[in-house]
Formats: C-alpha cells, structure tokens, sequence
C-alpha cells in the first residue's frame, strides 16, 4: 500500500473539516490568538530575526503564529488542502509565510537554504516509517549550531486502545498500523471516514536517529498531560492541561526536546 498517497488523502479529507472546527478556533486566530503552547514556547525564547522550518505544518497556524513574533517562517507539509488553506490564512492574518507543499523525506529536492531552528509537533513522526531519514532531513536544513525543537505525544500513549482501557499496540516500531477511523479528533461527529498508516516510535529510536545525523540533545521534558483535548475519556486539570481522567498523573502525555547540530 502506498502510504504516502493514502495519508495524504486522509489528510485532505481532515483539513477541509479541521478549518471550520472549534477545535483549531480559527476565528480568535485570524484575530491574533497565538496556537503555540507553553511546552514548545520555552524552548523557542526570542524568535525575532530567526529562520525557521516548520515540518508538518497542517494548515499553518503554528508557522503563522512564529511568524507573528518576528521570525522568518517556512512551514511545510505532505496536503495540498492543507498547504492551500495556510496560504489563504497567511494572507488573512497578514504575515509573509512561506508555504510548501512536500513530503518531508522529499523536502531537499524542493527547498535550499539553512536554518537557525527546525520545528515540528504534536502528531507527526507517527507518519512516517524511517526516522533516521527524518532525522538527516532536520539535519541537512539547520546551520552549525542551529537547533531542532521538537514536541510530542508520548509513545506510552499511543500503546492504549482509543478508550484507554488495554495495551493494544506495540511500544516499539514493529511495522505499519493500517486503521480506519470515522471522524476526527477535531470533530469526533464529522462525517468523515478515512484510512491512513502510521508506525510507532519509541524514545530510543528519537533519541539514536537524531544523535547517529549529528546532533545532541540539550533538554528533554515529559509531561503529565496534554496540551490539546483530543483523546478520549479527558479532564481539564488547568488551562490547556488535559489527561486522561482514570490514568490521573501517572504516565506520561506529550515529551519535548532540544537538540544541537554539532
């Protein structure tokens, strides 16, 4: 199965609901409302002047929202309709993005240039296969010295059924996961069906694939809950602070780390 083409149709399909969710909230965004997260945000510091690559963007708020605070901002992504809908939000907020249209793996043949930081988050190596490509992609686009800043979903979560109640999946890369899914996690009543492929990927195979391309890792942080409200079976324990309600604060939600190009 051609995994690229069946997830770029899922995710065409999704950000054509995505847009008009109240989960991405599009209206406070146009009208200034950052979409970046305490968790990413301390890593980054003072964007202002920066170059930065965005991998996985989506539909662009988190490029626009970097862009929002001075720096210089490439966001790229494998959905034509997402690539589309953050021109148009680019436009619509004002701000010069740039936006590309591109498999990551693919991305030296459509983009030159160095950067200060890479960027990518929440939901992404989940679809692709081979991190070591993933890694030497984020290293061939950063400067000497530049930084990859990278925050994510924990593999632990992704180990759990939909419901939370059982260990469904391997914590380790053991091959494909085919699904099909009916909505999406923006909009759970969507009349959406799609199929898509991820892989797993667990801590050591982030952490090799990043330190064989050259880079060392500065921070790493694990979280006890998540940013976004998207999984089942949630409770709101702060401001944009969700875990799930019968786990409590005993595993590990989203992790982020720093990493150095040496």
């Amino acid at each position: 199965m051609d995994y690229l083409k069946k997830n770029k149709e899922s995710w065409n399909q999704r950000t054509l609901v995505h847009i008009d969710s109240d989960f991405y909230d599009n209206q406070s965004f146009i009208e200034g409302k950052s979409s970046l997260n305490a968790i990413e945000l301390e890593l980054f510091g003072d964007v202002r002047g920066k170059k930065i690559l965005h991998l996985q963007c989506h539909f662009g708020q988190d490029s626009i929202s970097l862009s929002r605070m001075g720096a210089e901002v490439t966001g790229i992504d494998l959905s034509n309709e997402a690539i589309k809908a953050a021109r148009e939000l680019a436009e619509k907020t004002g701000q010069s993005t740039e936006f590309i249209c591109s498999d990551v793996y693919d991305l030296p043949n459509h983009l030159e240039g160095e950067f200060d930081i890479v960027f990518t988050s929440y939901g992404t190596i989940g679809w692709l296969p081979d991190l070591d490509k993933w890694a030497n992609v984020v290293q061939h686009f950063l400067k000497q010295g530049g930084q990859f800043i990278f925050a994510e979903f924990h593999p632990v979560v992704w180990m759990y059924d939909d419901d939370f109640t059982k260990v469904q999946y391997n914590y380790f890369n053991d091959g494909p996961i085919i699904e099909t899914e009916s909505g999406t996690y923006a909009d759970r009543n969507a009349d959406l069906e799609v199929e898509y492929i991820t892989w797993n990927h667990p801590l050591s195979e982030v952490f090799t694939s990043l330190i064989t391309a050259g880079l060392s890792i500065q921070q790493f942080h694990e979280f006890d809950y998540s940013p976004y409200n998207c999984f089942s079976h949630t409770e709101e324990i702060g401001a944009n602070r969700y875990r799930i309600k019968h786990f409590e604060n005993k595993v590990p939600m989203v992790y982020s780390l720093l990493a150095r190009k040496n």
